[in-house]
């Protein structure tokens, strides 16, 4: 039974920037303040002078950047492995076509939460188990960055050890990532349908055991938008 509760959270404190664990070319939350509500982008990070100033990518929506002027308020909001960071920022200078990117003030206060470390965010996402008696197309109806939650109309050859594999979209560029880790199975459920015309739907909760680094970090990724833009997609 899943819930739509959000994640217990630590109490807000104080972070140092090496803290936030900032890596270049990693996605960052750019809200800005124009309105008396503000509006939440995703953008990324070119890189930063300490102290001085940090360059991030000006955010593009409907195919064009965003309109935003020297001297505008933001706050950023990056996330770092179970960390959720954020701070004031000031945008100091614009470079437009063909650069489209930014200049920004450099956090003086950081202030952070610590997350539970395995979310899972809510999917639809096909997939196929492979496993020594062949492979069988299923779906991904949850995933964190340790596991999944799959379901099938078969039921699945009784390995331990499978093979998965499905897509994730990677930014920028919407690029079709392929992540085929191998995974345990560590249960087995049935589902029965309310409808007596419905056949049962099989569950399996798997465990990643060789997870690459890369895909490690765009699972991150999307456990921070579903818990920044849609927490009702947490598990």
């Amino acid at each position: 039974m899943t819930s739509t509760t959000p994640p217990a959270e630590a109490k807000t404190q104080e972070y140092e920037f090496e803290q936030m664990n900032l890596q270049v070319g990693g996605r960052i939350q750019f809200i800005t303040h124009r309105t008396i509500k503000p509006i939440q982008h995703f953008s990324t990070l070119i890189g930063w002078v300490k102290d001085e100033y940090m360059i991030v990518k000006v955010p593009f929506e409907n195919n064009s950047p965003i309109a935003i002027n020297d001297g505008d308020k933001l706050t950023i909001r990056v996330f770092s492995g179970v960390n959720v960071c954020s701070f004031a920022a000031t945008v100091q200078r614009i470079f437009p076509r063909p650069l489209f990117y930014c200049h920004l003030s450099f956090p003086t206060s950081i202030q952070g939460t610590s997350l539970r470390a395995a979310m899972r965010v809510k999917v639809d996402i096909p997939a196929q188990v492979t496993s020594p008696a062949g492979t069988n197309s299923v779906f991904l109806v949850n995933l964190s960055v340790s596991g999944a939650l799959i379901e099938s109309s078969k039921k699945l050859p009784e390995e331990a050890l499978v093979g998965l594999s499905f897509y994730l979209i990677a930014q920028p560029g919407n690029r079709q990532v392929r992540i085929s880790p191998n995974a345990t199975i560590r249960n087995i459920n049935v589902v029965k349908p309310a409808a007596v015309d419905k056949a049962e739907v099989f569950t399996y909760g798997v465990q990643f055991i060789d997870l690459d680094p890369m895909h490690y970090t765009m699972l991150q990724n999307l456990t921070y938008e579903a818990l920044i833009a849609d927490r009702q997609k947490i598990v």
